[in-house]
């Protein structure tokens, strides 16, 4: 059974961008190159296109992250697609699609349905509504911290739960693989000066949970060093947000000082042109994938001391953890990355070391996939002990 293909699908609400989508997709990438089927399901997304160059197959699903009664046209189409297909794995990312998925699923007889893989990719709110994600037949948490997150607020007995942490691509995100001209022309699609000062950057989602406020607030207790913040991310998710931040820019006398660049296409250029990568988010990550390939790329990181980031930072080691909202201390955190180079570069090398250790894609593909088979045999075993 174990040399067996196996059809998985994947559901989640969109394909933009986030820790989820690029894991999902990395996720079906590494299912077709060994031989496996692979279905997604989401609302579509910029990230669309590389998935389908690598196989998988893509069903665009208008509403199916939405949460509103449209949503539920999706039930009987999803069950059908089970069925006609022979879905071995149904892997649920997300909780409104994770209860289409899992009423569809529960409506089907024993004989035709999947196994059931739900994903904590976060610290959700406690209520029935994320209590879905704790209905897979085994649940797999992104952390320790997620684990315990599960266990504690759901009692979910720790013999259902999975720990797979998210994981770097190798290839992708390697300093020897990108070259001077990738980190040129990145600088200059960002208009930084030809002798840039030190640059800080804080990646990500535009929400309020990442910290960007705090970060702002933070730089300016610093403004006597010679520093460029940016912080890449789609300016279009939370419009409102990032004018708030941007009149705060001017406020604090930063004009010109903090960029906002919009998304930015080549994530591995921007680690290597950075001199520190910050984690300012004032609510615990649940794994914090930024600081992961940040230190792959031999760079440091500064993250607040919470959540994931207890596990994938080391702190005065690869970087420096902060206290959430601790202005003074981000600040501090600041002012030794930028102004002692050498330390800065023994926390980079440490960094890629360590999370070449525990991090890696390669380790979290292998894990999901034992877990798909395990997943698989026992569904196997049970139809064949049945009779079925």
């Amino acid at each position: 059974m174990q040399n067996r293909l196996l059809t998985v699908v994947q559901m989640l609400p969109e394909l933009e961008e986030g820790g989820v989508e690029c894991e999902t997709v990395e996720m079906a990438a590494y299912l077709v190159h060994n031989g496996h089927r692979s279905i997604v399901i989401s609302s579509g997304g910029r990230m669309v296109n590389p998935l389908e160059a690598t196989g998988s197959q893509h069903l665009c699903w208008k509403y199916i992250g939405e949460k509103s009664p449209r949503c539920l046209a999706h039930f009987y189409p999803l069950r059908r697609l089970l069925v006609r297909e022979k879905v071995d794995i149904l892997h649920l990312r997300s909780r409104l699609p994770a209860w289409i998925g899992y009423l569809a699923w529960k409506s089907l007889p024993r004989a035709v349905r999947p196994r059931l893989l739900t994903t904590f990719h976060g610290f959700y709110s406690v209520n029935a509504y994320s209590a879905v994600m704790t209905k897979g037949e085994r649940v797999v948490a992104v952390s320790r911290t997620i684990a315990d997150h599960i266990m504690t607020a759901y009692q979910t007995p720790e013999d259902r739960i999975d720990i797979i942490y998210g994981g770097f691509d190798q290839e992708l995100f390697d300093p020897g693989r990108v070259a001077q001209e990738r980190i040129t022309a990145l600088a200059r699609k960002w208009q930084l000066p030809d002798v840039k000062p030190a640059l800080i950057l804080l990646p990500g989602r535009f929400t309020r949970l990442k910290g960007h406020d705090f970060f702002i607030r933070s730089l300016a207790r610093i403004q006597h060093l010679p520093w460029m913040a940016v912080c890449p991310g789609n300016l279009d998710e939370n419009s409102d947000l990032v004018t708030g931040l941007k009149n705060k820019i001017v406020h604090l006398k930063l004009t010109d000082r903090v960029l906002f660049p919009g998304h930015c296409d080549d994530m591995p250029a921007a680690f290597m042109l950075a001199d520190v990568v910050v984690s300012a988010s004032i609510k615990p990550e649940s794994f914090g994938r930024v600081a992961v390939e940040a230190q792959a790329m031999e760079t440091p990181v500064i993250a607040t001391a919470h959540g994931g980031s207890l596990e994938t930072v080391r702190d005065r080691e690869t970087g420096w953890l902060v206290a959430p909202g601790d202005e003074v201390r981000m600040a501090d955190a600041l002012a030794e990355a930028v102004s002692d180079n050498s330390l800065a570069s023994a926390f980079g090398q440490n960094g890629r070391r360590w999370v070449e250790r525990h991090f890696t894609a390669r380790k979290m593909f292998a894990a999901t996939m034992d877990l798909y088979r395990r997943l698989a045999d026992e569904g196997d075993q049970a139809l064949m002990g049945a009779g079925v």
